[in-house]
């Protein structure tokens, strides 16, 4: 399976993102530089956590304009599989693949923790490799991680069953414990922890394993 790691002016998880699938997953793994039209020959395009240009202004709200973004939209329309993380789940919020925002955690602090994460469903392409009920230990890293959205968007995210992750504990203050969701195709992914931080017993956990292991599950091979 073909994987494309977006890069961005100040990125710091780009790389952990690469190590993860390329080494340890062993998938054909290349960087995609915000500025490029074009994403290549991907099945799955990974819009990493860290940070973003811009993210003074709003985190996102600048790295959204990149021209690589209008190629992961234009991805993501055709069916393919994008998985946003940390700060790329912010940026898919921004481009509008997903709805809500993410904000300033409630306590104002940034925080950097494993965290325990329940499965919610495993009707997706990040989860199918789960268990419904699930808890994950994964770790977060953010001070704007807080998912806000309109209480009829939360209410549809629930119909439609969308909501992939919830914090068993609530770190930041996310409406309805939200950790991840995912789009009405439920072919994009977003997700605040960080599951490449989770895929090496050396790491203190390989409970992030399970959302690579679901995405590969979900692409026939070529």
């Amino acid at each position: 399976m073909k994987f494309g790691v977006i890069q961005f002016p100040g990125s710091n998880c780009d790389q952990d993102c690469y190590h993860t699938l390329a080494n340890v997953f062993g998938q054909p793994t290349h960087y995609v530089w915000h500025k490029e039209t074009s994403l290549g020959d991907v099945d799955c395009v990974v819009v990493p956590g860290g940070f973003s240009y811009g993210d003074y202004l709003r985190t996102g709200a600048i790295a959204r304009f990149s021209p690589a973004m209008k190629a992961v939209a234009d991805h993501a329309k055709a069916g393919g599989l994008v998985i946003g993380i940390c700060n790329g789940f912010q940026i898919l919020c921004e481009a509008h693949l997903l709805p809500g925002a993410l904000i300033r955690n409630r306590s104002l602090k940034f925080i950097c923790e494993h965290v325990q994460l329940r499965v919610e469903t495993t009707d997706s392409p990040f989860t199918n490799a789960c268990k419904k009920g699930q808890i994950l230990r994964i770790p977060i890293a953010h001070g704007e991680g807080c998912y806000f959205a309109e209480t009829e968007v939360i209410e549809q995210l629930k119909r439609d069953d969308r909501i992939l992750l919830r914090y068993v504990n609530n770190p930041n203050g996310s409406v309805d414990n939200i950790a991840g969701i995912c789009n009405e195709g439920r072919n994009v992914f977003g997700m605040m922890p960080h599951p490449e931080r989770a895929s090496e017993k050396i790491l203190g956990s390989e409970d992030g394993r399970l959302i690579f292991e679901s995405i590969l599950a979900a692409v026939p091979v070529k």
